[in-house]
């Protein structure tokens, strides 16, 4: 989405629809490739709009949790929260991880006054049920992202966006008032801009044997179901004694996660499985499938 224009150069990849109000100009199309419709100024482009200012000014209006400094990535690990930084302008280099805990609704808004710069080939690494929809990147002036880097979230930019040669995007690109600029590739892979696809899924649990004993060992099964293509989900696990972690596992070719247990005390616990989500390569495309939890199982520990 943008206030001015997109434009682009070489090859390049939009999946999604491009929104342009007030301004009407598109360029580099092609060779640049378009998967989706085409909004210029009108009702839904004027929609767009409209839903890109009001989300910019709430991620602008959150009060912060916590003020950290500017670099960010090389190694660290950011948890849900509102963050800004003093300076105005963050700068990310080598590999930020967004953790969501097993909350597949966490929400993650970073603030900068100024600027955002991406460095090439740094890289932003979803972990434990972080979702593209949920991560909110909000720039008073403009952002660029730098070659051949993997960017994930909502970008939402005052003035513009710029994705440099190279760079996989898996989120929205919003310039409000200005520009995003897509520099292609002249080879493939292109320069991409992705709308997160998550094909939904479902997670059954089941425990076995329910009632237990204490010191008994108990196995928890959950089954994620979903399809796209013919693929099925992969990835983790997580198993909760309602809000605490007590275990996880990997899905089997089958869909299914296991994870046993002797270690709950006596009483009702009430369990759940949280599919964190999870990356999967269909034929040349990426696809994240969306996380999802089970229903409660209550699991009843009786004495020796």
């Amino acid at each position: 989405m943008a206030g001015n224009a997109v434009t682009s150069t070489n090859l390049t990849t939009i999946t999604g629809a491009v929104a342009l109000s007030p301004g009407t100009t598109m360029s580099g199309f092609p060779p640049g490739m378009l998967r989706g419709g085409v909004h210029k100024n009108d009702a839904e482009a004027k929609d767009e709009k409209a839903d890109a200012v009001a989300a910019y000014n709430d991620a602008a209006g959150r009060t912060p949790t916590a003020t950290i400094p500017p670099n960010l990535g090389g190694g660290a690990t950011i948890t849900p929260g509102v963050y800004d930084t003093s300076g105005g302008v963050f700068e990310l280099t080598g590999t930020l991880t967004l953790d969501a805990m097993g909350d597949p609704n966490a929400v993650f808004i970073f603030q900068a006054d100024s600027a955002l710069n991406t460095a090439r080939v740094s890289n932003i690494d979803l972990a434990n049920g972080a979702q593209e929809d949920n991560i909110i990147w909000q720039v008073g002036n403009s952002a660029t992202l730098g070659p051949y880097s993997t960017f994930r979230g909502n970008l939402l930019a005052l003035n513009d966006v710029m994705v440099m040669k190279g760079t996989a995007m898996y989120g929205r690109a919003m310039a409000l008032n200005n520009v995003v600029a897509i520099d292609g590739t002249s080879i493939l892979p292109t320069t991409r801009v992705t709308l997160p696809n998550n094909p939904p899924t479902t997670t059954t649990l089941a425990s076995s044997p329910n009632p237990s004993r204490k010191d008994e060992p108990v196995t928890f099964a959950a089954k994620v179901s979903g399809n796209f293509e013919g693929v099925g989900p992969t990835n983790e696990v997580l198993f909760k004694d309602g809000s605490a972690v007590i275990g996880s596992a990997m899905l089997d070719d089958f869909g299914v996660a296991t994870f046993t247990t002797a270690e709950l005390t006596r009483g009702v616990h009430p369990i759940t499985a949280v599919y964190v989500g999870g990356g999967t390569a269909v034929g040349e495309a990426w696809v994240d499938f969306a996380p999802s939890e089970s229903l409660v199982v209550n699991q009843q520990v009786l004495n020796r």
